[in-house]
């Protein structure tokens, strides 16, 4: 099984060195470009670098990968465009960035929530693969089919993680249908969560929301949440996260798996965590978000988790008040940091 691996431009090289290190091991690396808005704030925005210096150092990076034999994945899975979603001018500059990107680096696929984005490419970069974005949150054959003639492949929707009789089905249907399938391992997020959407309309407004004189923040409601200890179950119960330990379990039904780290951070550490299979540490840290603040000062130690976790997830019937699995699993795994002495960097 190979990755996928979201970059992010980092203070020091780990990420670049731990990508190159794993080349072997990786499907490819995805990103975003630009002030093109993305599934995360902008791409120019970090360092506390210009946005040329940004960009330059991340086309450097991205040229490194590119000689090593990686892939490249463009990211246009902004939630939204606004009122540039249809305009001549947008698709313009979208189609003057992949070709200027196509020239210089190996770039292969794009992935995106729009299916006008998908169509674009089909009619205009055949060569390139359309793949449909998870903030699709696409989970049935029906939905695949009604854009089938848009896309070469599918990340699934993040909660049919645990549900293998699904991800049978849309394994078969892809196979049948000439089509690719995906999932993303360790997302953070909560299953169903009625502000997502919400919440990544934002995301794809960020540049514009942090030039206003705002009267809130807002982070999405998984964080106060999380902090109510009577809620903390949810980490494990109303998730789909998938351990390094359980990926072999999805080796025959997907391409690829996809891992969130363009926010983390230690990438390089969920990197390595996935490709050798074993992770020591809090789980959390794992995941995109990362809940380890909202939990503090207690952790969910990765390495205590019972070995046929992920298996029994995967055919579980989602009854939960009649099952207390997940709950025992939770007391099992919990540690607190102060009671041991013990503690741990949380995101301020």
């Amino acid at each position: 099984m190979k990755f996928m691996v979201g970059y992010q431009l980092m203070a020091d090289s780990s990420l670049l060195d731990a990508l190159l290190r794993c080349h072997e091991d990786i499907y490819e690396v995805y990103f975003a470009w630009g002030d093109i808005p993305n599934g995360r704030g902008l791409s120019t925005e970090s360092l506390r670098l210009s946005p040329f210096e940004a960009q330059s150092r991340q086309f450097s990076e991205l040229e490194n990968l590119s000689k090593k034999g990686i892939k490249l994945n463009l990211l246009l899975n902004g939630n939204c465009y606004g009122g540039q979603s249809l305009s001549r001018n947008f698709f313009n500059k979208i189609g003057n960035v992949i070709e200027g990107l196509s020239e210089r680096i190996n770039l292969q696929s794009v992935t995106t929530t729009s299916p006008v984005i998908a169509r674009f490419i089909k009619n205009n970069f055949p060569a390139l693969q359309a793949r449909a974005s998870v903030n699709m949150e696409i989970g049935s054959t029906q939905g695949m089919d009604y854009v089938a003639e848009y896309f070469d492949g599918y990340y699934m929707q993040r909660e049919l993680n645990r549900d293998l009789s699904a991800i049978k089905h849309l394994k078969n249907w892809c196979d049948t249908n000439g089509k690719e399938l995906y999932m993303l391992a360790n997302s953070g997020c909560l299953n169903h969560c009625s502000v997502h959407n919400f919440h990544d309309n934002l995301v794809a407004h960020e540049h514009e929301i942090m030039s206003m004189d705002n009267a809130f923040d807002f982070r999405g409601i998984c964080h106060d949440y999380l902090a109510k200890k009577e809620k903390q179950i949810s980490i494990i119960r109303d998730t789909n996260f998938v351990r390094p330990e359980d990926i072999h379990l999805y080796e025959p039904y997907f391409s690829a798996i996809k891992l969130a780290t363009r926010t983390s951070r230690n990438p390089a550490a969920v990197l390595e965590a996935y490709v050798g299979r074993k992770y020591i540490g809090n789980v959390t840290e794992l995941m995109e978000p990362n809940h380890a603040e909202s939990l503090y000062p207690d952790i969910l130690e990765n390495s205590k988790f019972p070995p046929e976790f992920g298996e029994r997830l995967l055919s579980c019937d989602k009854n939960c008040s009649q099952c207390d699995f997940c709950c025992n699993v939770f007391n099992k795994v919990k540690i607190n940091l102060d009671k041991i002495g013990g503690s741990v960097c949380v995101n301020q």
